[in-house]
C-alpha cells in the first residue's frame, strides 16, 4: 500500500508589499499576519530559528525545503516563546520520527499562535527577496482578495526606528540556571563557575547563556533597560550585551549603558550588542538589502586568518570607516578606508582605526559573502563583539571558541582572541 503523507487542505496566501502573490496551504495558526520577509538558509536547527527573539517582527522563509521532520523537543527552545510574526517552508512535515521528539512543528505554530504557509515555492520567493531586498508581507488564511492584503502590507509597521528588543527582553532580572541533563547524551556538565557574569537581555537566546555557563560564569540576566550602575555596582567580572532584533538605533538606554560601561569592565557584544557597541563608540549603521540569517555564512578572523562558518540572524551592521581614521602602521600601511573590507582579508591585514572615545579599535572579522563587519575588538579597554551568533543554537560549533575568548578577556590576558578554533570549537562536548 502507498503511504499516506499528511498535510493540510487550508488555503493561504502571502503577498508582498510590491505586488507579488505566493498562495499555498495553512499549516499553522488561522489568521492573518504580517512583517518583514526574510530568508533562513539554514539546513537544520528550525526549532532553534523560530524560537530566536531576533526574528521579532519578521515572516521568515525557510529555504531548506522539508521542515519539521525530526519534530520538536522544548529543551531546543531558544526562549520562552515563539517572536516571529510568521513562517513560509515548502514541505512541512505533520508526522516526525525523532527518539526526541515530543510534538510536531505544526502543532507547536498552532499553540504559538504563528500563522504560517506551506507549498509554497520559497527558491522563487528567496531569489525575489536577494534580488529586490527586504520587504513587507502579509499572511492570510482568511482574507485572499490581492487588492485588500495589499493595503493592510502597506499599511503594515516597519522594522526600522522600533524597538522591538524592548518587546523580547525579560522584565525581571533572574538567575540562569544551566541543566545539562538535557543534553548529557551530547554535553558535559558545566565547569564550576569562577567568573560572576551579567547579561543585558536584548532578546537573549538560551544557547548563548548556556554557551558562558560552558565557560564557566555564573550568569545574571537583567532587562534591556537596566542602568549602568546596576551593573558596575554589583561585583560582576564582565558584561555581555545580547543579540536581539532589528534596529539597535530605539535601543537607546542600552546603548547609553553600554557607552558608560566601556571602558570599566571586561566586555563581550553579541549581534545587537555589537551594533550598540558600535553606536557607543560613534558608528553609523546602516541597513542591509536582505541581512544576514542562517547557519552557514563564512567568517574570517583576520587577526588568526582563520575562516569559520557562523549562525547569523541579523539586518543591520555597522560601518567601520565610521568608527574612526586608520592607523597606517597597524593597517599594513592603508591610509583610507576601502568599501569593500574583502581586501583585508585578502592581503591578511586586521586595520585598527583611532576612535575619539574609546581609543584604538581594531577589525578582527569580516563577512566573506560580502565584505560586511563581522566582529571589532577595543586595544585600549577590554572589550570586543561579534555580530554572529557563537553558540551553534542553531549551526556549526566554529565559534564556540568566543566564550572562553571572553573568559580570558576577564582574565586579562592581551591574546584572547588568539585561539586555535579547531581545537576549541568541540570543547565540552563528547561523542
Amino acid at each position: 500500500m502507498p503511504i499516506e503523507i499528511k498535510s493540510s487542505t487550508e488555503p493561504a496566501i502571502l503577498v508582498l508589499e510590491d505586488g507579488s502573490v505566493f498562495k499555498g496551504k495553512a499549516c499553522g495558526a488561522k489568521g492573518e499576519t504580517t512583517g518583514e520577509v526574510c530568508f533562513n538558509t539554514s539546513m537544520v536547527g528550525y526549532q532553534e530559528v523560530f524560537s530566536d527573539p531576533s526574528y521579532a517582527g519578521q515572516i521568515v522563509t525557510m529555504t531548506y525545503p522539508h521542515v519539521g521532520n525530526y519534530g520538536i523537543n522544548m529543551a531546543d527552545q531558544q526562549s520562552r516563546g515563539m517572536a516571529l510574526r510568521g513562517l513560509v517552508v515548502r514541505s512541512m512535515c505533520y508526522e516526525p520520527s525523532n527518539f526526541r521528539s515530543e510534538d510536531s512543528m505544526p502543532d507547536l505554530l498552532v499553540k504559538a499562535g504563528i500563522v504560517a504557509i506551506d507549498d509554497v515555492d520559497t527558491r522563487k520567493l528567496t531569489r525575489h527577496i536577494r534580488d529586490n531586498g527586504a520587504m513587507r508581507g502579509i499572511i492570510s488564511t482568511e482574507d485572499f482578495d490581492v487588492d485588500s492584503l495589499l493595503a493592510k502590507v502597506r499599511a503594515s509597521d516597519t522594522i526600522v526606528n522600533v524597538n522591538l528588543a524592548a518587546t523580547v527582553s525579560t522584565t525581571e532580572e533572574y538567575k540562569f540556571v544551566d541543566d545539562m541533563d538535557e543534553y548529557s547524551f551530547a554535553k558535559n556538565p558545566s565547569p564550576e563557575s569562577k567568573y560572576k557574569v551579567a547579561v543585558v537581555d536584548c532578546g537573549v537566546k538560551r544557547g548563548i547563556l548556556r554557551g558562558l555557563a560552558q565557560a564557566g560564569c555564573d550568569v545574571t540576566v537583567m532587562p534591556w533597560d537596566t542602568p549602568a550602575e546596576r551593573i558596575l555596582e554589583g561585583g560582576f567580572d564582565g558584561v555581555l550585551f545580547s543579540n536581539g532584533p532589528g534596529d539597535p538605533q530605539p535601543v537607546d538606554k542600552t546603548i547609553a549603558t553600554a557607552e558608560q560601561i566601556l571602558g570599566k569592565m571586561p566586555v563581550f557584544g553579541i549581534c545587537l550588542g555589537n551594533q550598540m557597541m558600535s553606536i557607543a563608540s560613534g558608528a553609523k549603521i546602516e541597513k542591509l538589502k536582505f541581512g544576514h540569517h542562517g547557519g552557514n555564512q563564512p567568517v574570517m578572523n583576520l587577526r588568526t586568518g582563520r575562516v569559520e562558518i557562523t549562525a547569523q540572524n541579523h539586518g543591520f551592521a555597522a560601518v567601520f570607516s565610521s568608527i574612526g581614521p586608520l592607523i597606517p602602521e597597524l593597517s599594513g600601511g592603508m591610509t583610507e578606508h576601502v568599501d569593500d573590507l574583502r581586501v583585508y582579508s585578502e592581503n591578511r591585514i586586521a586595520p585598527v582605526v583611532q576612535n575619539e572615545k574609546y581609543g584604538k579599535i581594531q577589525l578582527t572579522h569580516i563577512n566573506l559573502n560580502d565584505g560586511t563587519v563581522e566582529g571589532v575588538a577595543f586595544l585600549d579597554i577590554p572589550a570586543f563583539s561579534v555580530q554572529y551568533h557563537p553558540e551553534a543554537s542553531p549551526g556549526p560549533t566554529d565559534s564556540s571558541y568566543l566564550f572562553s575568548a571572553f573568559a580570558r578577556l576577564m582574565d586579562g590576558r592581551e591574546d584572547y582572541l588568539d585561539i586555535d578554533i579547531a581545537k576549541d570549537r568541540l570543547k565540552g562536548w563528547h561523542s
